[in-house]
């Protein structure tokens, strides 16, 4: 079994997960993990399947044929995942344009690889504007200066609550 990676984007509708389910089973695939999102009316997400590796070129093409929908399968052969140590790290501030190309751009100087990063904005109802809240999980070398990273992001505003965690 290799790992086949999965993107999906159309029109929300009921039963988009079921049919994609559907194909990774009819191709002896075992699903592995997944995030899904509703954004602005679309549907969107991405999987991760174990396949044997010679269905992987049908399921690929099947998944392909899903109607009304952006589907993308790369087979991955020999995929490796490195075993580095990871960090979670948690921003909360005040919403500005901007504001996730800094994050970013600080923890690519830092060298680091992004793993996950969600986001988004809520109602800060004390003080009328918008609340920007993110959650990224990054691999780090194994001494990386945690507190190096706290202070380079909260350097970027005098408001930018930020809190690292250690996850191995």
């Amino acid at each position: 079994m290799q790992p086949v990676v999965i993107s999906i984007m159309g029109k929300d509708k009921a039963g988009i997960v079921d049919a994609i389910a559907k194909n990774v089973y009819q191709h002896g695939g075992n699903w592995q993990s997944s995030s899904f999102a509703h954004m602005a009316g679309m549907f969107t997400g991405f999987v991760e399947v174990q396949v044997p590796e010679d269905r992987h070129e049908e399921l690929v093409a099947s998944l392909n044929g899903i109607a009304d929908l952006s589907v993308q399968a790369v087979s991955l052969k020999n995929a490796q995942d490195s075993l580095s140590d990871t960090l979670t790290v948690e921003v909360m501030g005040n919403d500005k344009p901007g504001i996730v190309q800094e994050l970013t751009s600080t923890l690519n100087q830092f060298n680091l690889n992004i793993v996950t990063f969600d986001s988004g904005c809520e109602s800060a109802p004390n003080w009328g504007s918008l609340m920007f809240k993110a959650t990224a999980v990054v691999r780090v070398p194994e001494d990386f200066d945690e507190v190096r990273l706290q202070s380079a992001l909260e350097a970027l505003a005098n408001d930018l609550v930020v809190d690292i965690s250690t996850r191995m």
